[in-house]
């Protein structure tokens, strides 16, 4: 039995894909099962042009950066075996993480989170997960609670006047998890990649926000 050109295509294409989604499958098992994260199925955006969201709203405010209405959150904890049955339930979603749960996210620039990371190494400060996102933002992981007490922080800090680019992520929020796609602008990636000891507790935010800040100032003016 022979194969044609077009066949042999659909064969790869059809291998490509199914190695992607074992991807993955593998990928919300590692961070329920491992770091103890919950997950999310979330949209997907076409690339090229104006972007076109997967759940279909012609008039979508946030084209592949949202979670999908309709599937359920995979549990922190989940196995292999149960990621894969609720990721065949909805084929080429991307994932989600939910803020708030087990983490709080401290947002900057790239550049500027590139610095303070060097300098929080540097200094011995305890770390969680750094994602960088494919528009250039870095996203400290932080524990819960940072969102709502950052301006208080800041204050206490004397950084309250100061005109940061530095926002907090919490309850409510959603970040598109390395290495999906996030809203058609290329990949997510770590650029601290999670580990045990701090993948589930992540550090409180007072020991990263006066680095972050005065780094972010000082990118105001490079």
């Amino acid at each position: 039995m022979g194969f044609t050109i077009g066949g042999i295509r659909d064969l790869r294409s059809s291998s490509r894909r199914r190695g992607r989604a074992s991807e993955c499958v593998t990928t919300v098992a590692e961070y329920t099962g491992l770091w103890g994260w919950e997950v999310v199925p979330g949209a997907r955006a076409s690339r090229g042009g104006r972007p076109a969201c997967s759940c279909g709203g012609a008039d979508c405010p946030a084209p592949g950066a949202h979670p999908l209405s309709f599937a359920p959150t995979v549990p922190a904890g989940s196995t292999l075996d149960e990621a894969a049955a609720a990721w065949a339930e909805v084929p080429g979603a991307a994932v989600l993480l939910p803020v708030g749960r087990s983490f709080d996210v401290l947002e900057v620039a790239e550049a500027a989170g590139r610095h303070a990371l060097a300098r929080l190494e540097r200094m011995g400060v305890p770390l969680g997960p750094v994602a960088l996102t494919p528009h250039g933002r870095a996203l400290f992981f932080v524990a819960p609670g940072a969102a709502a007490e950052l301006p208080q922080l800041l204050y206490r800090m004397g950084w309250d006047d100061a005109r940061l680019d530095l926002r907090g992520l919490g309850p409510g929020d959603h970040i598109t998890a390395p290495p999906s796609d996030f809203a058609g602008l290329g990949p997510m990636r770590w650029l601290l990649p999670p580990a045990l000891d701090t993948a589930g507790r992540p550090p409180e935010a007072r020991l990263l926000l006066g680095t972050l800040a005065y780094v972010c100032h000082r990118s105001a003016g490079w």
